[in-house]
């Protein structure tokens, strides 16, 4: 099975909003990598101030390249960059890049199990304006690690499981993600469904204590559900599109996301 099917990553575009964890559990192989164009839209009817539930609206929309590359079988890394606009705010977000590694691999009669970690960070790619809900960001430098377990059966169903903690500078409180997806790939068709969730520590909410209030402090927590469909034309070239709805949590909009793109396999053999 080509690893290339695997390339969706969309969820990699570095977008709170929109991603659906960072990384995903699978590698490219020694000098083969992706590269990713997508684009999307988030329509939110609610916003949680605190967990009070708001009559705000936002329209958002994003274009985001990601590139992946395998620096070894086991090593991989990643880089994304996202454009977003939300109403009257549009700019670059913020940088992420990350390195994957795989250091425990077995195979059973049931499939294949594999452990991975990942480091990394994000950082502000434009001085975007904060102190609003159109806010496209909150300006903030991230430390990330991650540990992955990662399942893939002989018939090609797979499941990941994420989790780790995200460092955060310049006030923003820190924050632990977990992400599980379940999906299938195969030759013709890959498609996954997933669950996101964040929790942040302290913080403070919107319109809440102190006033004026800092936007960096506040405290975001999601839930999130969502899923993919990918398929490839060629060896070189497929296309994806993600749909995903974010039903609670603190200080977010509530709301459906709706996501598409294209990729292009790179091999440096």
């Amino acid at each position: 099975m080509r690893l290339f099917l695997l390339i969706f990553v969309l969820l990699s575009l570095s977008i709170s909003c929109f991603g659906q964890g960072k990384i995903d559990g699978f590698y490219k192989g020694k000098k083969k990598g992706v590269v990713v164009l997508g684009g999307g839209f988030e329509d939110s009817k609610k916003y949680l101030a605190g967990e009070k539930k708001l009559d705000l609206e936002r329209s958002t929309y994003y274009a985001s390249i990601f590139t992946a590359y395998g620096i070894t079988d086991n090593l991989d890394v990643h880089l994304s960059t996202p454009y977003i606009s939300s109403n009257n705010q549009s700019n670059l977000q913020d940088l992420s890049a990350f390195l994957k590694y795989r250091f425990l691999r077995f195979n059973s009669n049931f499939g294949t199990f594999e452990i991975s970690t990942a480091a990394g960070f994000s950082t502000p790619l434009s001085d975007y304006a904060i102190g609003g809900l159109n806010d496209i960001g909150q300006q903030a430098t991230i430390l990330e690690t991650r540990v992955l377990l990662h399942f893939t059966s002989k018939s090609f169903w797979f499941a990941t499981l994420q989790s780790g903690f995200s460092l955060k500078f310049e006030e923003v409180p820190n924050s632990v993600p977990v992400t599980l997806k379940v999906g299938r790939a195969t030759s013709a068709w890959y498609y996954d469904v997933y669950y996101d969730y964040q929790h942040s520590f302290g913080g403070i909410n919107y319109r809440g204590t102190p006033a004026p209030q800092n936007f960096r402090e506040f405290g975001v927590d999601f839930h999130k559900a969502g899923g993919t469909l990918y398929k490839p034309f060629s060896s070189d070239l497929g296309a994806y599109v993600s749909i995903s709805y974010t039903f609670a949590g603190r200080n977010t909009f509530l709301g459906a996301a709706y996501g598409l793109g294209v990729s292009y396999q790179i091999n440096s053999d």
